[in-house]
């Protein structure tokens, strides 16, 4: 019996069960836990600041050229898993290109419901602009970059009513999705669910795709060629929800990708994934 578009239960889990179809995924956890590590043990960061009360409420700083673009990062992990610090790795690579990176933690299901989230993000984004010029960052050129539920948390900042969060209107420049997800009613129905904990009304408020602002920065989405149909279905149906509001959205191809080697390429500046961050980052025309 279907329970959602023409999937049955069994389908649309392995839809977006991202770690079946990429047996070796602890070895990426691994390898980015590891390098992330070295780089933290550098001392070149500013680690752990505080963007808010809660215990996750953390974010890491580092920082390039007094005058450089800043990449807000946000992990993946289905919004229930991992933390900033295994990303730290990007860091190096980023600030060497000429971007300043700040990754940012924050509350996970199913501690937190998905509101919780999203407004954790929002404070992260308006504390940045206002605290990161104390910080050596350049924030009148900052972007946000995500991956696969840090995507969706790009969206989500994309959509956001900045003056709820004592914030300018222009807290972003851009923003970069990668394997994101722009309807969240398909999670509330599969098994992902049993952590998320999601309700019709958490689904309506926080899916991007019922809150396309006109108005609005760059988007550049990605998504591997090998993720399943469902990643790829979302991605082109924000793009188009994007575009008929009138604003600038790209999608870079990234044939022969899965959900997980996808984000290595942003740990190599010839990718195209790379240089269209660069792009949106400084600004210049998609």
């Amino acid at each position: 019996m279907a329970v959602y578009r023409d999937f049955d239960q069994e389908a649309l889990d392995y839809q977006y069960n991202t770690r079946a179809e990429v047996p070796d995924f602890q070895d990426f956890f691994d390898r980015w836990a590891a390098a992330s590590q070295k780089v933290r043990a550098e001392g070149n960061g500013m680690i752990d600041l505080s963007y808010g009360p809660g215990p996750r409420e953390r974010i890491d700083i580092f920082p390039a050229g007094a005058d450089d673009p800043v990449v807000l990062y946000i992990h993946g992990g289905y919004w229930r898993a991992f933390d900033k610090s295994y990303f730290s790795f990007l860091a190096p690579i980023f600030c060497d290109a000429g971007m300043a990176m700040a990754a940012i933690s924050y509350p996970l299901a199913p501690a937190a419901t998905m509101d919780e989230i999203v407004d954790a993000v929002r404070r992260a984004a308006a504390w940045l602009v206002r605290e990161g010029e104390n910080h050596g960052l350049n924030t009148d050129r900052l972007v946000a970059l995500g991956h696969s539920a840090g995507g969706h948390l790009v969206a989500e900042l994309l959509s956001t009513d900045w003056a709820r969060y004592d914030a300018p209107d222009d807290v972003l420049k851009g923003g970069f999705a990668v394997s994101g997800l722009y309807d969240l009613e398909p999670i509330r129905l599969s098994f992902l669910n049993e952590d998320v904990r999601l309700d019709a009304g958490q689904v309506l408020r926080n899916s991007p795709i019922h809150h396309v602002p006109p108005g609005a920065p760059p988007l550049v989405m990605t998504a591997g060629g090998k993720e399943s149909g469902e990643f790829h279905r979302q991605q082109a149906e924000y793009a188009a929800a994007w575009r008929a509001a009138g604003n600038v959205a790209e999608i870079v191809d990234a044939p022969d990708l899965h959900h997980f080697d996808i984000l290595d390429r942003f740990a190599d500046p010839a990718s195209t994934q790379f240089r269209a961050l660069e792009k949106l980052a400084r600004g210049d025309s998609l």
